[in-house]
């Protein structure tokens, strides 16, 4: 019975570091994009976001969270995890990948 509690505890100890391992795989990535119109604002920053996550070589993992204020021009802030895993696309910026 010691040998199965002792088995227990280094199968949850080797699950939790594998865990810890695989969240400093990932980071959240964010990218701004700026337009006249709310639309276009909000399709440039997840384009943006889109071709940044490939230009690393990152797979996106989760919903993107987008967030706008208004001013001269609206400026949308978008965010999405991502995680080691790809292979990086060629991108001239964050605007065109290949």
């Amino acid at each position: 019975m010691q040998v199965f509690k002792f088995g227990f505890a280094a199968a949850v100890m080797v699950c939790a570091l594998s865990a810890t391992a695989q969240a400093a795989e990932c980071t959240r990535v964010a990218a701004i994009g700026d337009n006249f119109t709310h639309d276009l604002a909000v399709l440039f920053s997840h384009n943006a976001l889109k071709n940044t996550i490939a230009g690393k070589g990152l797979v996106p993992k989760g919903p993107v969270k987008t967030t706008c204020k208004s001013g001269a021009m609206i400026e949308c802030y978008s965010s999405q995890m991502a995680c080691k895993g790809g292979t990086p696309a060629a991108c001239l910026g964050p605007w065109l990948c290949f």
